[in-house]
This record gives structure tokens, sequence and C-alpha cells, in this order.
């Protein structure tokens, strides 16, 4: 029972990153109505960039640690913004309006780029962070094997709650979150009512890829590293997930996010893990099959 209770307190700051990526792709996705592989590449990206910024920070302008993490954050979020603004008003926005199935292809070509440039701007190395506030607290101190997490995955899981209770906040409560709502239900009706969809598009991709620069930045300090495969993995991952919560919802999105990281966590510690990839994504798959809604031809 304590090895269970142990894995379950594992398993909560994977279940917040989840969650939070969730959110921030069901934004966007929303809106294009298809499958959207770029936000987990931008992930992935976002914990390269962080890495390379934390290295040059240590390494050649010799600065702190505190500083140099800084400084990769800072380099990542200025890498990262202004790319979403590109992907979201020069290829989401007129793709999805198009032809929504070029915009998946789209999004493979720049998962690739994303990831080959990661690859070729660390030289091919995998570059690691030294473990840092690793410090354990017991979380149940009173059980015959206590509890407990370290000071990174308190710290971590706290800034995702706070990041995905503040998003939810905005989406749920201002002008901006009804005028996203009206787009995402019918882009002609919110054009017709003065919503500028192109805008909604730029904005609403911004705020996705902020979710997803801050994950790859949180994900990145709590392992240490950012494989370059990554943006694959949690790029279909994401995909999967937030189909399966409803990709409509963002907080449904970030439920089923949430419970698939529970998923994950128990199956890593109670089955073989070569295995975990291949079949939860096959089960997410098989749900996706056995719940999906036939429309009615026109």
């Amino acid at each position: 029972m304590d090895y269970a209770l142990q894995q379950f307190a594992n398993a909560v700051p994977l279940s917040a990153l989840y969650a939070l990526l969730a959110f921030g792709y069901a934004l966007s996705v929303a809106l294009t109505k298809r499958a959207d592989l770029t936000y987990g590449a931008l992930f992935a990206f976002s914990g390269h960039a962080f890495l390379l910024g934390a290295h040059a920070g240590w390494n050649i302008l010799f600065l702190t640690f505190a500083a140099s993490l800084a400084a990769g954050a800072v380099l990542t979020l200025a890498l990262v913004m202004p790319l979403s603004v590109l992907i979201g008003h020069r290829i989401a926005a007129p793709l999805s309006a198009v032809s929504p199935n070029a915009f998946t292809v789209a999004s493979l070509g720049l998962l690739l780029v994303l990831m080959e440039g990661a690859r070729l701007a660390s030289g091919t190395q995998e570059l690691w962070l030294p473990p840092f506030l690793n410090q354990s607290i017991a979380i149940l101190p009173n059980l015959a094997s206590p509890v407990t997490l370290t000071v990174l995955q308190l710290v971590n899981t706290g800034a995702v709650l706070i990041l995905l209770v503040s998003a939810a906040v905005f989406v749920a409560l201002s002008r901006w979150g009804r005028n996203w709502r009206a787009v995402s239900e019918d882009r002609l009706a919110a054009e017709l009512c003065g919503v500028n969809s192109r805008a909604m598009f730029t904005q609403t991709y911004v705020l996705s890829a902020l979710l997803a620069g801050l994950g790859g930045i949180l994900a990145t300090m709590h392992y240490g590293t950012m494989g370059f495969g990554a943006g694959l993995i949690f790029g279909l991952k994401i995909v999967l997930i937030s189909a399966a919560g409803g990709h409509l919802h963002p907080w449904r999105a970030a439920v089923g996010a949430a419970i698939f990281a529970f998923g994950e966590t128990f199956w890593s510690a109670f089955a073989p893990m070569v295995w975990r990839d291949a079949a939860l994504i096959s089960l997410l798959a098989l749900l996706l099959v056995i719940t999906r809604q036939q429309k009615p031809m026109a």
C-alpha cells in the first residue's frame, strides 16, 4: 500500500504537466478542428531552447546557476512567442479556412523543422541540467515508508496549477474568451458579429504556445533534459488525450490528460515499461474509435 501511495504522489506532477499541455492544445485545436502535431514540437523545442540558454549562461556568460536558468527561460520565450505568432497568423489561420487537412500536413512539417533545428543547434548532443531542489519532503510521514516528493516536484506542480487556473479563469470570464468560444463554434457567424477570426487564431496560438513553452521549461527542470524525439511522442499523446477528453473543451481535455498521466505512472510501476507507450496510446485510439460520433453526410 505504501508503494502504491508513493506512485500516486509521483503521478501528481506528471498529471499537472499533461493537464497544462492538453488545456493549451485544446484552445488551438478548437479553432483549427484538425490534429496539430506542432504543439508537441513547441513543447520539446522550448525544452531544448531552455537547455541551450542555461548552458550558455553558465559556460559562456559565467552567470550563477539561478541566473543561468532565468536566461534559459527568457531565451525560450523570446523564441517561442514570435514563432507562435508566425504559425498562428501565416499557417494555422489561412490553411484552416481553405483546407483544414492541409494544416495537419503543415503541422507535421513544422514538427520536423523544430525537432531538427533543436538537434542541430545543440550539436546532436543531449544536454543535462545538474540536480537541484531535490531535497525530499515527506507528504505522508507517518507511514512505514513515508510518501515523499522533492521540492522541485512541489514547486513545479504549484506553478502548473496556478497557470491552469489563471488560464481557465481568463478563458471563462474575459471578453477574449467569449470571442474564442464564438469562433470555435462558428467562424463565419462570429465574423458577421464583428469578431476578427484571423486575429483570434493568432492570439489563441500565442496563448497555447505560451503554455507549451512554460510546460517545456518546467518539464526540463524536472527531468534534467529533453530528448530530440520528445516532440513527436508528446505531440501524439496530447492529440489523442485531448481528443479522448474532449478537445473542444479545454477543461475536459485537461482532466483526460491528468487521468492518462496516472495510468502511465502506475503502468511504469507495476507493468513492463517497454510496452507502456504502445499499450496506452493503443487504448486511447481504441477509446476514440468506440466513442466516435458519426456525422451525417450533407
